[in-house]
């Protein structure tokens, strides 16, 4: 393998019934300034039916080039067609590194695309850098629970791949003005290919729920005692329109599910309000909120780390805090 022959950062632009997935626009941010330390294009890589619509805004959104692969068969996805389409491109066109979300598909599809192209991944990535002398990607991710950060290089093969994870990037402003090379990619892809087939999509409240894509987050921890508690933080959401989330203890205790947990080994959220109800506040939560745009802790432990970055911190039982504030969001007396 000669690395040499290798150009260009890709980004896989995640779109579900025709909606790109905020991840992608954060990690066409990110992979611009990937690609801007190493000289070399930023391309957005698209996947779907009938979605060439969505190229401009990967443009405006900072894509200096869209590949889009636009097939009847891609209209949901599948491990086996988009592995094939992706592998097919990066064979012929040699990206020196792929990006991914890593979001329920990203994390199907990173791996698999890293096997069939006989490189690495490093996956659940919460920061990557190029390193200034070998022009390697360095990906940073969390190690042994989440108790170390451990960087990571593939110096000997390409391309080189990380998924990353929802919310640690920013994405660009977005501007209408900025313009992409947009191509229209052949597809080489039959029936065949494909070893499982989508009989019907069912939604089920799990995956209407993103917490990476909320506003408005009430996460319960430890301190709300039991699972029934996390009914009245369910009713505050409800009011805010937004959704509940939770520590890992209270996913531990099975009071929420995994999909919910916030922190280093959950997911990383920056909404616009984060509620933090009985969560005390290790480090490794704080990890996955604290770029929220407003923090308001509850907590009987008004020394609670959590009470330091919280930019509204109130000391008492959340039992009787949460529901006045329902209370007076309803407009109630």
């Amino acid at each position: 393998m000669n690395l040499a022959d290798y150009k260009g950062v890709w980004v896989f632009a995640e779109q579900r019934e025709g909606k790109l997935q905020k991840v992608s626009l954060e990690l066409l941010g990110e992979g611009k300034k990937i690609a801007d330390k190493l000289g070399v294009k930023l391309t957005a890589l698209l996947l779907g039916n009938n979605i060439e619509g969505l190229a401009k805004e990967l443009a405006a959104f900072g894509a200096d080039e869209v590949l889009v692969a636009d097939h009847e068969l891609l209209a949901n996805y599948t491990t086996d067609a988009y592995t094939k389409v992706i592998c097919d491109l990066a064979r012929e066109r040699k990206p020196e590194i792929i990006f991914i979300g890593a979001t329920y598909i990203g994390r199907d599809l990173g791996p698999r695309v890293a096997a069939r192209l006989t490189t690495g991944l490093t996956a659940d990535c919460t920061s990557v850098d190029i390193d200034e002398e070998t022009k390697n990607l360095m990906a940073t991710r969390p190690a042994f629970g989440g108790n170390l950060m451990a960087t990571i290089v593939c110096p000997d093969h390409r391309p080189q791949m990380a998924t990353v994870r929802p919310g640690v990037f920013s994405k660009l402003e977005k501007d209408e003005a900025r313009t992409a090379a947009i191509e229209k990619v052949a597809v080489e892809l039959r029936e065949e290919d494909i070893r499982t087939k989508v009989v019907e999509v069912v939604k089920t409240a799990k995956n209407l729920v993103d917490i990476g894509e909320a506003e408005f987050i009430v996460s319960g921890g430890r301190g709300v005692g039991n699972a029934e508690g996390f009914k009245l933080l369910q009713e505050l959401a409800d009011v805010l329109g937004g959704t509940v989330g939770g520590s890992r203890a209270a996913v531990d205790k099975e009071w929420i599910g995994k999909h919910a947990q916030v922190g280093q080994t959950g997911q990383t959220v920056k909404p616009k309000v984060y509620i933090a109800c009985g969560i005390s506040g290790a480090i490794q939560h704080l990890a996955g909120m604290q770029d929220s745009d407003y923090i308001i802790a509850i907590n009987k432990d008004e020394n609670a780390p959590i009470m330091k970055i919280a930019d509204l911190a109130i000391a008492g039982d959340l039992y009787k805090v949460v529901p006045e504030m329902i209370a007076q969001l309803k407009g109630e007396k």
